[in-house]
């Protein structure tokens, strides 16, 4: 039998692409984990750059961070969230909640 996902991780990824595909947005804000921090870029699918960017060990904070460089760049746009194959739990959420309240919209 052939496996077309080596890990659910690859499947996880996969479907949050296609539906990011799927919903036709300009922009979208892409959140990316590591062992020490966490990134989140909002990136113009349009045209392939990097709006705003932001790194940080805590997550609210980062949150807050890219909304206010979004406000400073005067982003206005239809909005994804791109959490990878990370799971909506955790540190990606509470960045999410953080990004939300500080003015975007996804």
């Amino acid at each position: 039998m052939i496996k077309r996902y080596l890990h659910t991780s690859h499947k996880r990824e996969a479907s949050v692409r296609a539906k990011i595909a799927r919903a036709g947005a300009d922009h979208k804000l892409v959140v990316h984990k590591s062992n020490k921090y966490i990134y989140a870029q909002l990136v113009d699918l349009v045209s392939g750059k990097t709006i705003a960017g932001v790194r940080g060990k805590n997550p609210a904070e980062a949150g807050k961070g890219i909304a206010e460089k979004a406000k400073k760049a005067k982003f206005a746009g239809k909005l994804v969230f791109d959490r990878g194959a990370n799971k909506f739990h955790g540190q990606v959420k509470t960045l999410a909640t953080a990004a939300r309240e500080g003015g975007l919209k996804f």
